[in-house]
This record gives C-alpha cells, structure tokens and sequence, in this order.
C-alpha cells in the first residue's frame, strides 16, 4: 500500500486476507523485482509479499502483476459492498478474490480468462466462494454483466463499445491502452450523466488481450498526446471532431473534457 502510494484501510485489509500462494501453484515460484528476472528459487512464501511479478508463464509473458500495481489500480476504481464488478483477465483468480472481498457483502465478481488452463486453475481456488464466477470466454465477444466497476488487466487498443454499455450509472472502469506499440497507459473511466470520462493515470505495458484482433484505427496519438485523453465517445453519438485523439470505426478518445 505504502508503494501505491494509497491508505485505503479496506484494499489493505483484503490484500492482508487473500493467501497470494493458494494462486501460484507449487514452488518454486519465480518472481520479478524492479523489472529484473530473479534466477533463484523461491521456496518462502513470505517473499511473494514483497512487491514482486510472479511468473506463471514465462512463453506466453503471463504473470501475476505486482500487488503496488493493483493496489493504486484498485483504489482508482474504488468497489463497494454490494456492487458488482466485471475483471477482464483474470488469470489464476488472487486479484479476483481481492476484489471480492471488496464487494461483500452483497456484490458479485465476475472474472472473465480467455486462456482455458488460468481459468481452470482461478475456479479451483476460488471452489469455496459463492459470489465470484469465473467465465472462460473472450470478453471482448460477449456481452458481459452490467457492472458498477470494470478491471481489466489486459491490453486493448479500445474497449469494445459493450464494454461502455455495461457501465452503470457512476460506474468506474480501468484498463491497459494500447494503441500501438509505443504507448501503454493506464486509463481510468467514469460513467457521468452526460458521457463518459477520462484520464491516464500512469505507464501499463500489460500484454495485449487474448483472442481478438486489435482494433482497427483511423488514427493513433503519439505517446505524449495520449496522456491529454479526457473522454470517449461512441461515434454513432457523436462524430469525432478535432479534439479526437483516437479514431476507431464506433468509438474515439477526446482531449475534451466532460461538462458536470
């Protein structure tokens, strides 16, 4: 929490409560600290609560993200009790069952993996819990759940608009942009009566979403352009207009800022 730069006594809580290794698989784990691979075996469990990447996959570059990460992450879209959030990517489930203690009582986790063997192992460890389901889908070809909170750990050049439609009213959402190689922000989104908002918070380099083909542009930002996204727009709303940033076929990104 402190590395996040967060004091949430909640998000602490849940962390404190969730057992990071039931997620892992057996050890020897193989963790990564300040972007460099550590080469030893890692046989105490304590060591996977320092602030360290946990590869699951080294092939596929499937890892479990470093827990500063999704702390600051969560704290942007702060989930309640009783709301219901959608994950995209939910690897072997340990920040699914976070945000599941963050929504009780009375709210839902729906953790959606393309990858059939992570969502195998997620639905193992989360058996006992009644209130997550994992689904082994592609979210960006399903409709998924109307939702109060959107977390999505896997890179899209844009979210699908059913993604923008599932959003409640006061809905929050995050996700990894990546509208080309050379920018990767996390974005923070907020349902508002009259659009919906937005802002990069910080660098993300997630890998990129599974299953789909990367959406298509009419145009790109650059790096330093990027960081002025202020809002998203269908575009059988409202036609892209000179504050676009990023033009795809039914959404764009303005440096125009919702009106309160």
């Amino acid at each position: 929490m402190a590395a996040a730069g967060g004091g949430d006594a909640r998000i602490e809580a849940a962390f404190a409560k969730v057992p990071r290794e039931d997620f892992l698989g057996p050890p020897p784990w193989r963790v990564i600290a300040g972007g460099r691979l550590v080469e030893r075996p890692v046989l105490d469990a304590s060591e996977l609560y320092r602030n360290v990447l946990v590869v699951l996959d080294r092939v596929r570059g499937i890892n479990n993200g470093e827990p500063a990460l999704h702390a600051a992450w969560i704290g942007a879209v702060r989930p309640q009790p009783g709301e219901t959030v959608v994950q995209v990517g939910a690897g072997t489930g340990y920040y699914t069952a976070i945000l599941g203690e963050l929504v009780r009582p009375g709210g839902r986790v729906f953790g959606y993996e393309f990858e059939p063997d992570l969502a195998g192992r997620a639905r193992r460890s989360l058996a006992a819990t009644g209130d997550i389901e994992i689904r082994n889908e592609d979210a960006t070809r399903v409709a998924i759940p109307a939702c109060d909170v959107l977390y999505v750990n896997a890179g899209v050049a844009a979210p699908p608009v059913a993604w923008l439609d599932a959003l409640l009213p006061g809905a929050r959402a995050i996700f990894p942009w990546r509208p080309s190689p050379d920018v990767g922000l996390a974005v923070l989104l907020g349902r508002r009566e009259n659009g919906i908002a937005a802002r990069a918070l910080m660098p993300s380099w997630f890998i990129a979403c599974a299953g789909s083909p990367p959406a298509e542009a009419v145009r790109v930002p650059g790096p330093d352009e990027a960081w002025r996204v202020r809002s998203i727009w269908r575009t059988r709303e409202r036609a892209p207009d000179g504050t676009a940033l990023a033009i795809h076929s039914d959404i764009w990104f303005s440096s125009r800022e919702i009106e309160r």
